[in-house]
Parts: C-alpha cells; structure tokens; sequence
C-alpha cells in the first residue's frame, strides 16, 4: 500500500463524520433523530438493509468459509433460510409495525404483554447488539493491523489492532451522536455502493493474478468440492448443512429482520407496510446476489494462494492479507475504505432509542422532547464505549468472528421471536410471557454451554421453547381460573 491508499482511507474517515454533522443540522426532535422523519424512500431503505447486514464480518469471513479447508459453498443454505424469512416477516409481521405510531419494535410487547416482558426484550437486545458490533469492530480492526504490517513488518499489531478498535469506535460514535438514524441510513446507502465496488475490483485483480485467470480457478475449485451448495446430512452438530440452514437461518432472520429493533427501525423510517415490505424483499436479492460473490472471492483466493498446498492461514486474515499485498494502489485504499463502510452500520442510534423508549421514560416520565433527545445523545456515547470495550476484549480469542456474530445474535433473539409469536398467536399474559421468555433463555444457553448443537438452531430453540412453555402456562391458567 502507498500514500494514495492512506489519503483514501483517511478521506473516506473524514466525509463519514462530515456527513453525520451534516445531517445533524435536522436533528431537532427525537423523531427526528430516531425515524428520519418516516420519509426515506423505499429504496434507500433496502440499501440500508443489504449494508447493515453486510458487515465486515462479512466481507471478511464470508471468503474465508470458501477459502478454508473443506469449504465450500453450503453457507447459501443459511441464506435460502434468510429468503423464507423475509417473506414471513412481509406477511405475519410488517402490518403490526405501523398500527399506532412507534418508535420501537418492542412496543408492541407492551400493548401485549405489558412493561415487565418490554423490559427484559428490550434490555436483551442492548446487550446482544453491543456484543454483536463490539464484535464487527474488533474484525474492522484486524484489516487495518494488515495494512500497518504492510508499512512495518516489526510492528506490534496486537496494539495497533487495539487501537484500531478504538479508532474506528471513535469515528461511529461521532457521525451517529450528530447525525441520527437519517445519518446512518444514507451513509449505508453509498457504502452499499463503496463495498461492491471494492470486491469487484477485488475479485478482477485476485482473478488477473491467477495463473490461467478466472477459468483456471474455476477448475481448482471443482476439483477442491469448493462448489457443494447442498448438503442434507441431518447432523445437528453442523452449521451449513441444508436442514440447519433454512430452518435455522429462517428462525433467525424471522428475530433479527422482524423483532430485533436495529432493523425495524431502518422500516419506520418509511411510511407504509408497503414500502418497508418491498425494501425488505428487494434487499433480499441483493444479499443472495452478495454472498455468492463473496464466496467466488473465497474460491479465487484458494486458487491464488494454493493452501492445499502451501500452508492454510486463519480464514479470517486471507482476504486482508491479499488486499494489503496484492492490490494496486488506489484500488487497495477503496477495499480497505470498503471494509471500513462495512463497518460503520451503527447500531449505535437503534439502542439509545430502545433505551430512552422502552427503559428510560417508562420510568422518568413527563419531561420534554428535548430531554429524551439529550438522553439518546448520551446513550449514543455509553453504548458506542462499550462496543470499544467489547471489541477489545474479543481481541485474540480463535473462533471465526462470523460464528461467534451470529452466535451472539442466535442466543438471544429465539427468545425475543418466542414472546412476539406469543402475542401474535395471542397465547397468554405477561405472567406466560415473562415466564416462557425466562425458559426460551435459560434452555438455550443450557444448550450452547452444554451440547455441540450448531448455532443456526439456537433461534429454533429459543424462540419454540418460549412458545411452548408460554402456552402451557397460559393453558394452566386457564383451566385454574375458567371464564
């Protein structure tokens, strides 16, 4: 990399916080600075929903699962799961989002089930979110080690990574403290655009630097099984076989698309259950399209590299370490600015508004708008901190990140889904409610502590284990005080 590349990098740094202060010129009201207003267009709302998805873990780790030992492409069984969830959710969940007006998912709980069951949801999706990020921070921050150990070889990257989490922590805290959500979805809007641009650019080059090019790596490949898209092996131990995949990655994508606030916020910044319904299934496509090239990236760095071969590097380092490498100049700063874009979908707004909606003026009641609006300014601070915190102390430990990500997420947004098809089914109180939800959590922990169970299934678990015990209770109850 030369200084072309930094400049772009720091360039792209500098317009991020432009942008946030930018926009912060209209962030007079909490509704404002929560739901834009409820005037995005349909559109941006889906680019929104392919950018937040597509973190760095993806653009990292997603090649990595082609790239390392026996991988192949059995992670699309993950995505068709994903599919079938956005349908579901268009269908059973969407028209609820816009009865009443507002401002959090986890308000409809509360109409349910009452304040209690809100609370536990609400503060569950706190914690998950700030572990989730804290996450996606630390692999940001690994690209930019890899960039720094192609200036000084000697240099201690464990602390450059560190502060790189900090860094770029810094950067998110900022253009989303000034710029609200409206902030945060058109900066997702050009980082769609930034980041495939980047792994086309990407991909030509690792293709170019081939010997024999792109057909070359396409024998490879088939002759590594790097293009198995199915596998219907029933083994619950496995993370991307078929049965896991769509029921797993339906279960989940049904929590974190259609009860997990750091999505639905993206659809109240519309304004109809229409149009959020056509960005979601539009952002569908997009990410199917996405996560198939993101896996031929991870074919043409097998081809490239030859691990069976030459030695296998962690799955995680093999695509900065190209990027930082191989890459021309200026072509090498916009991946690296990229997987920065990739980064910078903050969850930040999303949870100092289930803070300040859900758990703070519940309790402190009847003060003005301006209050709330200095509170979320305050949260905005606190929980980009302690994703720093997080993703500091992630530093170092050997799991793939995409695996510990949607782990986190899997743990616990089951429960979460177990309470919302509680009210959707309309089993129960806030006593079945409260008390399934305690269950959903507590067996799913039980089962990722305890078994080799795949993560996909965790949501499965949760979510049916909070059904079913809600319901029993809810049945109990009945027979013992009949109408």
């Amino acid at each position: 990399m030369q200084l072309l590349d930094l400049l772009i990098i720091a360039a792209y740094l500098v317009a991020v916080i432009a942008a946030g202060a930018w926009f912060g010129r209209r962030q007079s009201s909490t509704a404002q600075y929560f739901l834009a207003g409820q005037n995005v267009p349909w559109w941006a709302i889906s680019a929104s929903i392919v950018a937040t998805e597509t973190s760095t873990i993806t653009f990292i780790s997603v090649p990595g699962l082609a790239y390392a030992r026996g991988g192949n492409f059995t992670f699309l069984q993950l995505v068709f799961g994903y599919l079938l969830g956005r349908v579901v959710i268009s269908l059973v969940f969407m028209p609820a989002y816009f009865k009443g007006s507002l401002v959090t998912v986890y308000e409809l709980l509360n109409e349910r089930f009452g304040a209690k069951v809100k609370a536990l949801a609400a503060s569950l999706f706190v914690m998950m979110r700030t572990i989730a990020d804290g996450i996606r921070l630390l692999l940001t921050a690994i690209v930019l080690g890899a960039v720094y150990r192609a200036f000084s070889p000697t240099a201690n990257i464990a602390q450059v990574i560190d502060l790189s989490v900090i860094i770029i922590g810094l950067v998110m805290i900022v253009f989303t403290f000034y710029g609200g959500m409206e902030a945060v979805v058109w900066i997702e809007v050009a980082q769609l655009g930034i980041y495939i641009a980047g792994a086309l650019g990407a991909a030509i080059v690792i293709a170019q630097k081939i010997p024999g090019g792109f057909s070359a790596a396409i024998a490879v490949g088939s002759a590594m099984h790097k293009f198995q898209v199915l596998d219907f092996t029933l083994d619950f131990t496995r993370s991307y076989v078929f049965w896991s995949g769509v029921i797993g990655g339906c279960f989940l994508t049904m929590s974190t698309h259609g009860t997990d606030q750091y999505l639905v916020q993206r659809y109240l910044c519309t304004n109809s259950p229409r149009q959020a319904a056509k960005a979601l299934l539009a952002s569908g496509a997009v990410v199917l399209a996405q996560f198939i090239g993101f896996l031929f990236i991870g074919v043409l760095l097998f081809a490239f590299y030859r691990p069976d071969i030459n030695g296998y590097m962690p799955s995680d380092q093999v695509f900065p370490d190209f990027i930082t490498r191989n890459l021309p100049t200026g072509l090498s700063g916009l991946v690296v600015a990229a997987i920065f874009a990739a980064a910078m979908s903050s969850s930040l707004n999303s949870i100092a508004a289930t803070f300040v909606a859900d758990l703070y003026s519940p309790v402190v009641r009847n003060r003005g708008d301006k209050h709330y609006l200095k509170v979320s300014h305050v949260v905005t601070i606190v929980a980009g901190i302690a994703q720093i915190g997080v993703g500091l102390l992630m530093h170092g430990q050997k799991r793939s990140a995409l695996d510990a990500a949607l782990a986190v997420a899997s743990l616990i947004n089951g429960p979460i889904l177990g309470v919302f098809m509680l009210g959707a089914f309309k089993r129960g109180g806030p006593v079945s409610a409260f008390a399934g939800m305690s269950a959903g959590i507590i067996v799913v922990m039980t089962v990722w502590l305890g078994t080799h169970i795949a993560w996909p299934w965790y949501t499965v678990i949760g979510s049916l284990t909070t059904l079913a015990i809600g319901s029993a209770l809810s049945a109990a109850r009945t027979l013992e005080h009949p109408a």
